[in-house]
Order: C-alpha cells, then sequence, then structure tokens
C-alpha cells in the first residue's frame, strides 16, 4: 500500500483495533441491532514522507453515509457559537458577500445556512444525508441541496467559495479526492477554499484512543495537510486551529505552480513520527486505566453515564469493551432519543433522564463542553461529578 496522499511507499503500521461499528452516529432502534452492527478494523499507519496517517485496513464497502446518518453538532450552543463566529470570520476575510457558496459534506445545510444568510449569498450543498426541513431557510435566502456525494460529475458548476468541514477526514483516497476538487476550479481563478479536519497532532499528544473510529480513515497534521494541499495544485494561504486547537483549518486557492514553502504551524514529517510513538504508548495506557476505573465504579455501586453519544462515546465504550457496566449515553441532540450505541449497546436518551437517573459520575467525552455541560445540569440539581477521558 502506498502513502493516499503522497503516494509514498515508506508506511509504517502503528496502532491496532479489532472489531469495531463501521458507523458511530447512525440511529439504531433496538439493542440487538446495535450490538451486532457491521464492524471492521483499525491498522492506523503512518506516512514517513509527508506525516498523513490512514487505516490500512479501512473497507469502504461497509460504509451507507444516508438519511440515517446523524452526526450533527448544532444542538450545542458551544458549537453553534464556534460556526457562527468562523461563519462571520470567513465572510469577512473573503468578502463573502452577494457570492456563490458550494459547501461539500454539507450535512443539514447548518453552515451553509449561516454563510448564505449573514452574507446575502447563494448556496449550494452535497450530502447523501441531507434530510430536508431540518434547518430552516430564510426568507429570500437561495440554497439548494443536492442528495448525493459530490464528484467530478459536478465540475460544471461555478462557485467563489467552496467549504468542506469534517469530511475529508472521511475519504480514504485523500489524494485523489483533493484534485477532483482542484479540478472543478479554474487555475488562476479567484475561488477560495476552506477545509476544517480534526487535529492527529492533538491525537498523538494526549494518547486519545477514542478520537480513533471507523469513519475517520484519515489522520491530518498541520504538515501532512499543507502538503497534501500543495501537491494537489492550491496555494495555502492560511492554516491554523480552531475548536480550542482541535480543528485544523486550511484555506487555499488553486495555482498553477504552488509555492512549497511550508508555513510556521506545520509539523515535519519527523516530529510527527515522534508523536506517533509516544500516541503507541501511551493510548494502551489509558485503554486499559479507564476499563478498570469504570469496572471499579460499576463493582462499587455508582451509577455512571457518558455524555455524547457520537464518535467519541462509540469509540471509548467499544474501545474498552464497555457494556452492561454503562447504562446510559446522553446527548442532546432529541434526534437520538431512544436509539443504542453501536457495538456496545448503550440506551441513548437526552438530559431530562438523569433527574430521575441520578448518576453519580458523568463521563464528558470532549472537555470543550464541560461548562455547558455542568450548567445544564445544574439547573437539574444535580451534581455527579464530571471526568473527562
Amino acid at each position: 500500500m502506498v502513502c493516499p496522499g503522497c503516494g509514498s511507499a515508506d508506511i509504517t503500521d502503528f496502532f491496532e483495533v479489532s472489531a469495531v461499528p463501521a458507523h458511530s452516529v447512525v440511529l439504531l432502534r433496538d439493542r440487538d441491532s446495535a450490538l451486532n452492527f457491521p464492524k471492521g478494523d483499525i491498522r492506523l499507519a503512518a506516512c514517513r514522507a509527508c506525516g498523513f496517517i490512514t487505516n490500512k485496513a479501512f473497507n469502504p464497502g461497509l460504509h451507507d453515509y444516508s438519511t440515517g446518518y446523524e452526526s450533527t453538532q448544532a444542538f450545542s450552543p458551544t458549537f453553534t457559537s464556534y460556526s457562527q463566529d468562523l461563519a462571520d470570520e470567513l465572510i469577512e476575510l473573503y468578502d463573502l458577500r452577494h457570492k456563490r457558496i458550494v459547501e461539500i459534506g454539507c450535512g443539514h445545510g447548518e453552515f451553509l445556512t449561516l454563510l448564505c444568510e449573514r452574507g446575502n449569498n447563494a448556496g449550494l450543498g452535497f450530502d447523501p444525508a441531507y434530510s430536508e426541513g431540518r434547518v430552516p431557510i430564510p426568507d429570500g435566502i437561495e440554497i439548494a441541496f443536492v442528495q448525493d456525494f459530490f464528484s467530478k460529475k459536478y465540475s460544471g458548476i461555478e462557485a467563489d467559495f467552496v467549504c468542506c468541514l469534517m469530511t475529508l477526514e472521511h475519504i480514504h483516497e485523500t489524494g485523489r479526492f483533493v484534485r477532483m476538487v482542484r479540478d472543478t476550479i479554474r487555475a488562476g481563478g479567484q475561488t477560495v477554499v476552506c477545509f476544517q479536519v480534526p487535529d492527529v497532532s492533538r491525537i498523538l499528544a494526549e494518547g486519545a484512543f477514542w478520537d480513533i473510529f471507523y469513519e475517520h480513515c484519515s489522520y491530518f497534521s498541520a504538515g501532512s495537510l499543507g502538503q497534501l494541499f500543495r501537491r494537489c495544485g492550491f496555494d495555502v494561504m492560511d492554516l491554523r486551529r480552531g475548536f480550542d486547537s482541535q480543528y485544523l483549518i486550511v484555506e487555499a486557492v488553486p495555482a498553477i505552480s504552488p509555492a512549497w514553502k511550508p508555513l510556521a504551524v506545520e509539523e515535519s514529517p519527523p516530529e510527527i513520527w515522534e508523536s506517533v510513538g509516544h500516541f503507541s504508548r501511551v493510548a494502551v495506557q489509558k485503554r486499559q486505566a479507564w476499563k478498570t476505573r469504570i469496572e471499579g465504579l460499576f463493582r462499587d455501586g455508582c451509577k455512571t453515564v457518558i455524555w455524547g453519544a457520537s464518535s467519541k462515546g462509540v469509540s471509548f465504550l467499544t474501545s474498552l469493551g464497555i457494556t452492561d457496566e454503562i447504562e446510559l449515553a446522553i446527548d442532546i441532540n432529541p434526534h437520538k432519543r431512544d436509539t443504542y450505541i453501536p457495538g456496545a449497546g448503550q440506551r441513548v436518551t437526552t438530559p431530562d433522564a438523569l433527574e430521575d437517573y441520578q448518576p453519580d459520575y458523568v463521563i464528558v467525552m470532549n472537555p470543550i463542553y464541560n461548562t455547558e455541560i455542568a450548567n445544564h445540569l445544574a439547573k437539574m440539581g444535580l451534581k455527579p461529578a464530571l471526568l473527562n477521558p
């Protein structure tokens, strides 16, 4: 196998997890379906040439991105505030007013609607999981959606700005995909592309095994992301971190001869390889420590729930082999109520259920939500201990 980012054959395995759910955010309505959900293997390998990380065992045939796929984070005030700030920032940076916006992997259209409403832009979104009517379209705003993957068959579409947030990490043939996007844009034109992906440097530094899951077959550092876009015919204008340094945001324009000077934020491949070694050691230790802790709380009769029934929560529970030790997973997304965690079987419910359940511990899967969740619990008169992986 060669690196999907740069084509180098110098890639080395460093982390394995067997039989994990092929999807983390599908809506499963019974526990048996959740426990028997299709599984795949993860075998992460790092490219020594560019620093890109890929799942060598990935099988795209296990995936079905359809209307049963529920990945929205828009019910969180914390995340909504971040999205609004990012939309306003991009509008100001690139004068996105009365422009044509295309979003690849738009979900239900939350971010595209923000860009169009706040800049009076016209929008076109692509996503096979799009559900009509989930996000209200303001009067007077022109937005259309295509319930399909973006591909070269849509290359005739014109756009002043192309965004793709939290989608590239789901694509295994990353170089081919980014080149396809580049080929849809006229060289030397003014079209700006903006991609956002999780930052693997943070995952490696923290030993965050819960941030490794099957849907994410591609993992980017700032260095590998910058190299990818230059190699695919873009000049990288900016590359920065956002959302409490959990995300990478790259902004680029098509170029015939891209400048290859890396930006200050970009790590070198040897630096990433050093982080890979750290992750390999720490992730195993953390996984065992958390398994021992949760099993101990269960033996002591404590009620423990996780808050965050999405990919982090699913990976956390399935990586640890936790089933009966935790009964409930909490999520503020009402569409997830009375569904079940793939692979582990916990029932998903909304926060109001905790008033009767009275948990002793709440494992918050993403610390950026600690304050939001603590406030929510306090309003219900609950004071469980909050834990972060």
